[in-house]
């Protein structure tokens, strides 16, 4: 019954996942979902400015903290292996919640392109952000990613294959393709507002930090081979600028 409920588990907080990760697309967007990143009561400058950094801030720390081996070591006694995931992904999903929730909105435009062929190739490079995420999500085993692979494996009493190192798809241009999606789809817009725009710049802020302590946990995993990954293909954009 213990493997049948985390196995119940995972599946819910993979299904919660898909349900907040298509409300980020219409959050950032700004369609077909109840409140957007424009929508809402704007406030004070300051009291908006801060509330929404503190909530990029949440984001971040629990993404941050909840990753590093070492927090998994020590979670891990607390919830079972197989769960440990999938619980990951609840908390990722309660933060965006929170996030939508209590965003307030800064409506002054940065710019504004609707309308205009430029504001269409804005959004166009913005589809292909998101492309990119669930591409690259793919390519480096999805399931396992959100949880679902373990809970399943802890239901079929089997312990998940270590993972190898493999170089696929859109990662023999890029280490982190990923975090790049991510930056295209929330930069790329046609109406800029202040609000997007500090959006947009502190999940940038974020993205670095995480991807400095990400890059050093992949070095202990993967060594010599990691680091002639390194050696070879650019962090983020596809391109490696020699001497």
């Amino acid at each position: 019954m213990g493997r049948a409920l985390i196995l119940l588990y995972g599946i819910a907080c993979y299904l919660g996942f898909l349900a907040v990760f298509l409300y980020l697309i219409g959050f950032v967007w700004g369609v077909a979902v109840p409140k957007a990143i424009n929508d809402g009561h704007a406030g004070g400058f300051a009291s908006s400015l801060l509330i929404d950094l503190a909530l990029v801030a949440l984001f971040g720390v629990q993404h941050s903290v909840m990753a590093r081996p070492g927090f998994k070591r020590m979670w891990t006694a607390i919830v079972p292996k197989p769960a440990e995931r999938s619980t990951f992904v609840l908390f990722a999903n309660l933060c965006l919640v929170a996030l939508y929730c209590w965003w307030r909105p800064l409506p002054e435009a940065v710019w504004d392109l609707r309308g205009e062929l430029a504001g269409d190739l804005l959004l166009g490079a913005s589809a292909f952000g998101w492309l990119l995420v669930l591409v690259s999500t793919f390519v480096i085993d999805h399931f396992a990613l959100f949880g679902l692979k373990q809970a399943l494996y802890g239901f079929l009493g089997r312990e998940l294959p270590h993972a190898r190192f493999v170089v696929r798809g859109p990662y023999h241009l890029s280490r982190h393709p990923l975090m790049l999606g991510f930056l295209l789809a929330f930069w790329a817009t046609p109406w800029m507002t202040v609000g997007h725009l500090l959006f947009a710049a502190a999940m940038t802020v974020y993205i670095r930090i995480a991807l400095h302590y990400e890059e050093r946990d992949l070095l202990d995993v993967h060594g010599a081979d990691y680091e002639e990954y390194q050696r070879r293909i650019s962090m983020l954009l596809p391109l490696r600028l020699r001497r």
